[in-house]
């Protein structure tokens, strides 16, 4: 039997986010259920699992792509953790950040990099 949609993006979600991802649908289900849905059925279902790009390679461009629109310092912290777990170095993550500076500025990247920081710092990397 085929898996769902929901099934298929919940196993990915769980792959690369462990707890943190299911914490962040879990925190939608009194305000905005459906919202939660979409994260696991779309983003997870159907982009996460494409077969040209593999987890690390994703991660690293959710990272570029969270820095550069700024202002999304709760879904950075979800995928930097996300971005450690599948194997994206502590380095690669900063290095991410600092390429992203003369394309979106310092003080978006400065932000970013506070971020990867605080999760460094919780995971006992620094």
């Amino acid at each position: 039997m085929e898996k769902s949609r929901y099934e298929t993006g919940l196993a990915k979600l769980s792959e690369v986010d462990g707890k943190v991802g299911e914490q962040v649908v879990q925190s939608l289900k009194d305000i905005a259920p459906d919202l939660g849905t979409f994260i696991i059925e779309f983003a997870f279902g159907d982009i996460y699992t494409r077969p040209a790009l593999d987890l690390k390679q994703r991660e690293c461009i959710t990272l570029s792509s969270l820095a550069s629109i700024g202002g999304t310092e709760n879904q950075l912290r979800v995928h930097i953790n996300g971005a450690l777990n599948v194997g994206v170095t502590p380095q690669e993550i900063a290095e991410i950040f600092i390429h992203c500076v003369p394309y979106v500025g310092f003080p978006r990247a400065l932000n970013a990099v506070a971020v990867a920081k605080e999760i460094f710092q919780e995971r006992g990397i620094i």
